[in-house]
């Protein structure tokens, strides 16, 4: 089921992720972090200033509706997704790193995430471990 964001008249796709075009650089990011309703645009700010100001060269795209994180010349490392009552917050490699994210099965291959609901804290201690170590691995490229 599709809706309108009220306040940037984007489509809202099912669970309320953002239709966003594919685009490489920081204003597809700013437009979907704008576009995320209701708490969870708050938390998609707040992710996006601990990446930039944990990695201050991160890269930035918006694929598949989703904001990704990079370092040049290795790839992505990180995306986030709106999801119903949670944003997912996927590292891609993220069987790598300590502690492990406790998101993923056997079937997620190396891909980890933390599931973040309206009242949790974002622990950013750890968030910013996860960062520095991801973006130090290789990253995964399309």
């Amino acid at each position: 089921m599709q809706t309108k964001d009220p306040k940037t008249g984007t489509v809202l796709l099912s669970g309320g992720n953002p239709q966003i075009a594919k685009a490489d650089c920081d204003a597809p990011v700013q437009a979907y972090i704008a576009a995320m309703p209701g708490w969870k645009s708050s938390l998609g700010r707040q992710l996006d200033t601990l990446i930039v100001a944990t990695l201050p060269d991160v890269r930035k795209a918006v694929r598949w509706n989703s904001p990704f994180y990079g370092m040049g010349g290795k790839g992505w490392f990180l995306s986030f997704h709106v999801l119903t009552r949670y944003v997912k917050v996927t590292f891609f490699d993220g069987l790598s790193l300590d502690p492990v994210p406790p998101g993923g099965t056997p079937r997620s291959g190396k891909a980890r995430w933390i599931d973040i609901y309206e009242n949790d804290r974002l622990d950013e201690a750890t968030m910013v471990q996860w960062l520095r170590q991801a973006a130090a691995l290789p990253g995964w490229v399309p």
